[in-house]
């Protein structure tokens, strides 16, 4: 366990419930300030690591459970599929800059073409599911450069979920979905520091859900 590590995991939970290192401070009984860049290192330049009583509260506060923490201490996304019984497929894998592209999908967004790269990847139970990997800073600290995701097109969507959206412009990204209407989507990006999206369903030419991230 690295201290890098630790605080990454915290960043991860603020940015996943919506908020900057203060907020989720606040938000669990602590000094707002508790968690700001400039707490992490001493001024002697030694590593300060949060308590295990901070990181319980913030753990109650979001209602993330341990495991799910240990998960992003170790680089794992939580709430992910898993491997079942260690089996494992060829998946296509395309990078996420790429896949704005022509050729890669049909209009259903199943890929297609010969252009694709491939994987061993996790069983997961759709045959068109397909794999991205990472690129740049937009998606940390939940997903960082050079992170590979699996994309179910036929998983069904729900608010809170991760999904990878193609617009018809060829815009891909990856975000969070707050909410769907009968007319428009709203989507929070995953690195605070970049703006939250809203479509007319009419600009998506598709939504697919992510099931299982590997980092």
């Amino acid at each position: 366990m690295r201290h890098d590590d630790v605080w990454r995991a915290i960043d991860a939970i603020a940015a996943e419930n919506g908020l900057s290192a203060s907020g989720l401070a606040r938000r669990s009984g602590l000094d707002p300030t508790a968690f700001n860049p400039s707490k992490r290192i001493g001024p002697d330049g030694r590593a300060r690591w949060p308590s295990t009583e901070s990181v319980a509260k913030v753990l109650a506060a979001t209602g993330t459970g341990v495991d799910s923490f240990a998960a992003l201490v170790s680089g794992q996304a939580p709430n992910m599929a898993r491997p079942r019984g260690g089996s494992a497929r060829r998946i296509p894998l395309i990078g996420l800059a790429q896949a704005g592209g022509d050729g890669f999908f049909d209009d259903a967004g199943f890929p297609v073409g010969g252009s694709w790269d491939e994987i061993s990847g996790p069983d997961v139970a759709d045959q068109n599911a397909y794999a991205l990997e990472i690129s740049g800073e937009s998606m940390e600290p939940v997903f960082r450069d050079g992170d590979m995701v699996i994309v179910s097109p036929g998983a069904p969507v729900r608010r809170g979920d991760r999904v990878v959206v193609r617009t018809k412009l060829g815009e891909v990204m990856a975000k969070q979905l707050i909410r769907q209407s009968a007319k428009r989507i709203e989507l929070q990006s995953l690195n605070p520091a970049h703006p939250n999206y809203n479509f007319d369903l009419s600009e998506v030419a598709w939504l697919h859900r992510i099931v299982w991230a590997s980092q």
